[in-house]
């Protein structure tokens, strides 16, 4: 799991949760939002308090000891497993947690699991600038690279990392598993390269090659004598790239037809007809309390 940006980084381990929280949501980061939504007896914080937790910090606090402890225990080890939605706990400070207060706390934890999608993003010419402006929106996280250090716009957008990268296959080699990989540099030779070390990588949740069936016929052949199946080259590449039948090459026109791409490929999110905290749950939580 990644840890926060930089940017957040930048601002100390300290922070009031409501800054942590924008900063992570900005940067699509896997966190959770700890808030005390019941309490009972003598506790540490009132309801209302709340805690930012990501894997290895801690924004805020909702009173210390063994309590908190417990609570960022439970929240990091549900971010450790890729969760995402809500899940209410309860706290018997005396019980559960061992704290002499005695009282009783019920806690929400939210879980945010961080970018929808990982998108690897190898060049920076017209299409992708369109490109990377038609996802900005999105809660994609994006890896822009490019072999040219001066092709990148000066404006950092949110969940954009931009990189410059002469060496492909040590680009290719920086990429989180599962990322949905565009190639559409300015030389052919480089997209072949990073298509070889994409395919010798193997973990990609997809790979696109711009260009045309011409040039897609061309780099198989490389890519063979490279050691690929045509099996795996017939299975595991896309090119032309973007939705079939898409008409124009205006790079807007491409990017909205690579862009409705990537949205068929987005995984499904499973759905059932119970969400968020179990009914048992919630029934539990309005019971009197009693200590375990």
């Amino acid at each position: 799991m990644r840890r926060p940006e930089a940017s957040l980084q930048q601002q100390g381990s300290a922070l009031p949760w409501h800054a942590a929280l924008h900063a992570l949501q900005r940067e699509a980061q896997p966190h959770a939002l700890a808030s005390v939504v019941g309490a009972a007896g003598s506790t540490p914080r009132e309801p209302g308090a709340k805690m930012l937790i990501t894997e290895d910090a801690v924004h805020d606090t909702l009173g210390g000891g063994t309590f908190e402890f417990q609570v960022i225990a439970c929240a990091q080890e549900a971010l450790a497993r890729g969760e995402s939605g809500t899940r209410l706990e309860a706290f018997p400070l005396g019980g559960r947690s061992g704290q002499c207060c005695g009282g009783y706390v019920h806690v929400l934890i939210e879980l945010f699991a961080g970018a929808e999608m990982q998108v690897a993003l190898f060049g920076a010419g017209h299409v992708g600038q369109a490109l990377v402006g038609l996802m900005a929106p999105l809660p994609w996280r994006v890896h822009w690279f490019d072999s040219r250090d001066d092709v990148f716009p000066a404006q950092q957008r949110p969940r954009l990392a931009k990189h410059h990268a002469p060496d492909p296959a040590a680009a290719v080699a920086t990429l989180p598993p599962g990322c949905h990989a565009l190639v559409m540099t300015h030389d052919h030779g480089e997209d072949c390269a990073l298509v070889d070390a994409l395919l010798t990588r193997g973990d990609c949740a997809s790979i696109g090659l711009i260009g045309s069936h011409s040039k897609w016929v061309s780099f198989q052949r490389r890519l063979r004598d490279a050691g690929h199946a045509q099996a795996r080259l017939d299975a595991e590449v896309r090119c032309p790239i973007g939705v079939a039948g898409a008409k124009g090459k205006l790079p807007y026109e491409i990017a909205l037809s690579m862009v409705t791409e990537l949205l068929t490929l987005k995984p499904t999110a499973s759905q059932s007809d119970r969400r968020g905290v179990a009914p048992d749950t919630l029934r539990k939580a309005f019971t009197a309390p009693t200590d375990e």
